[in-house]
């Protein structure tokens, strides 16, 4: 299937692109951006035109900034076009729900990616957690924004989610490996002042079955990333390290490998199906609990933050 890639940026360029190049499913045949191109494939910078002009590309996948991305993927739907969405889906849950809505209506597919749900070991920390009752969860999220989105000032701007942009990944496993729903229930979230989304924060949640659940994220980590969740259950303790590429159970590492590598390659292995049935996946319990921690998070302003600052 021929399929168009929107905003070659960083992400794009790193996993998009190889994962479509690797596929069986994907041929990339067009791209639309302002300045990136990819070599050898048609590049437009004109959304609209693109639309117009290659009614043979039946899918898009978007990979822009979350505020802008409503009015792209509407054009899309609206033309009759699937279309993919890079994560966090929308920059608020109400347009997730209207493309959702709107999806529906032109029956095409509509799939919101969670890159980190795909990770190596999430299917087995999941069924490992399955059978156990949970008594502590601990997520510990700590990276150098500077190194992962060197110069990007949208990641700072209203709508870019500041520290919830890694963040919103560890909440997409989370909400995927356990058993029982939790939702957030008090959160601290670090604002530097001449920004207008945090740069850490600290969260809790509630359980059902009354397990500590909490969250800590710091964008302004030195050295490599901590990418962690620590699951401590009646019948031993689960590590989810390296985004969830690597896993132990009471110390003892799963040596196991999935059949498909890689994340991104998996996310087009699932669009391709999604496309092939028809069907939707708009799975936004990640963003709600994001929306949540906006909505009860006290706001503590901490010092300013400079790209060129070490």
């Amino acid at each position: 299937m021929e399929i168009a890639l929107v905003g070659i940026g960083k992400i794009a360029v790193d996993q998009h692109v190889p994962a479509i190049a690797s596929s069986p499913d994907w041929e990339l045949a067009a791209t639309v951006s302002r300045h990136g191109r990819v070599e050898g494939v048609p590049a437009y910078d004109d959304f609209a035109r693109m639309l117009a002009e290659r009614q043979d590309i039946r899918v898009v996948s978007l990979c822009l900034p979350p505020v802008p991305r409503f009015d792209y993927a509407r054009a899309a739907i609206e033309s009759g076009r699937h279309v993919m969405l890079e994560k966090p889906p929308g920059a608020t849950l109400g347009e997730c729900h209207a493309l959702e809505e709107m999806a529906r209506r032109h029956r095409v597919s509509l799939y919101a990616t969670w890159h980190s749900r795909q990770a190596d070991k999430v299917p087995a920390a999941k069924a490992w957690l399955a059978e156990r009752t949970l008594r502590r969860l601990r997520i510990t999220w700590l990276e150098d924004v500077r190194h992962w989105h060197p110069g990007q000032d949208w990641v700072f701007e209203a709508g870019g989610l500041g520290v919830f942009d890694p963040g919103i990944n560890a909440l997409s496993i989370l909400t995927e490996i356990l058993p029982d729903d939790v939702h957030l229930t008090e959160a601290e979230l670090r604002f530097p002042s001449n920004r207008e989304t945090p740069v850490a924060a600290s969260c809790r949640f509630h359980h059902p079955g009354r397990a500590e659940v909490s969250m800590e994220l710091d964008w302004l980590h030195q050295g490599p990333p901590t990418w962690s969740i620590e699951a401590e259950t009646d019948a031993g303790t689960l590590l989810l390290e390296n985004g969830g590429a690597t896993l132990s159970i009471d110390g003892t590492r799963d040596e196991s490998l999935p059949g498909l590598a890689g994340e991104y390659p998996r996310l087009y292995a699932q669009m391709a199906e999604l496309v092939r049935s028809g069907g939707v996946d708009m799975d936004l319990a990640p963003l709600r609990h994001v929306a949540d921690a906006f909505l009860l998070g006290r706001r503590v302003v901490v010092a300013a933050f400079d790209w060129d600052a070490a």
